[in-house]
């Protein structure tokens, strides 16, 4: 039979026997091989403006609501909320134009006009009664600044308010230290030497800042009046977003490396830090403001 089936295909026994071989596919170098974990990974991170998540609280109905959303936060670590001030001449010689809170555990920059609401956005309450200026004084939610000295010295100047339960940022930075502490940074170096970002969140960061620099530093030719404008320019809502979306970063950072007798330290000097800045001869403008805390250095 299998002479036969030869017979009648006498081709296919060389069909059969032939062999393929398949070209050797090229090897790229290790350094060129995807991590298709990292590509996910940073897939899964918004950058700071893919996602500029930020809520406007420019009516009373607004500062209910976001009294609201912030009266139940948890008390425990990390902290909640990180808040920043925008003004013209931040202290109680000039004026307080936007107060800017992120909330950590909704991931959400809230952007209070303090210039439109004036005293209405911490006196106006939620359907429970507290009030903005109630979360602002309770010492049992922390409130994270950086540099709390101008902001605390604004608030109670203009609004009364005697902040509590605040730790401070700055403060954390120089605990950290394993070099001088005889002068304190300011945010904008922190967060280019400490906070852990993309290149790409890098970028937007430097670019946002010098867009907002550009239009309110005197000595770009800006005015810090643009803060009063309304609406407010993007250019501005980005610059205050950014900042305050960072600092729970910073925080992070800061916090795993302190030990408990610096984080006593840093409790009471934020503490004296508000006390100081409520005082009849407080001076928020100066070289003293660049010292650490006596005994720091």
């Amino acid at each position: 039979m299998s002479s036969a089936f030869d017979a009648r295909f006498p081709n296919t026994k060389a069909l059969v026997n032939i062999t393929t071989t398949e070209a050797p596919v090229p090897s790229l170098p290790k350094a060129e091989i995807p991590d298709i974990l990292e590509i996910s990974a940073s897939l899964k991170r918004a950058t700071l403006q893919e996602h500029p998540d930020y809520n406007l609280v420019a009516t009373d109905a607004d500062v209910a609501n976001l009294v609201e959303s912030l009266e139940n936060v948890p008390a425990d670590s990390p902290p909640s909320l990180f808040v920043d001030l925008e003004g013209v001449n931040l202290s109680r010689h000039g004026s307080v134009s936007l107060l800017q809170i992120f909330a950590l555990p909704q991931k959400k920059t809230h952007l209070i006009d303090i210039h439109t609401l004036k005293g209405k956005a911490f006196t106006k309450s939620s359907v429970t009664g507290t009030t903005l200026k109630d979360i602002l004084e309770s010492p049992s939610i922390t409130k994270v600044f950086f540099d709390v000295r101008n902001d605390s010295d604004a608030l109670y100047s203009h609004f009364g308010i005697k902040l509590a339960g605040v730790q401070d940022l700055q403060l954390m930075e120089l605990a950290t230290r394993t070099f001088s502490r005889r002068c304190v940074n300011g945010l904008a170096r922190c967060i280019e030497n400490d906070c852990p970002m993309t290149a790409a969140e890098r970028r937007s960061w430097k670019t946002t800042k010098q867009k907002g620099l550009d239009l309110f530093a005197p000595e770009r030719g800006g005015t810090y009046e643009v803060f009063n404008l309304r609406p407010l320019a993007d250019e501005i809502i980005q610059y205050c977003i950014e900042d305050v979306r960072l600092l729970p970063r910073l925080w992070e950072k800061y916090d795993r490396k302190i030990t408990l007798r610096w984080r006593a330290k840093i409790k009471l000097e934020a503490e004296n830090r508000v006390r100081e800045s409520q005082s009849s001869t407080f001076n928020g403008k100066g070289k003293h403001m660049a010292l650490a805390p006596s005994g720091w250095s």
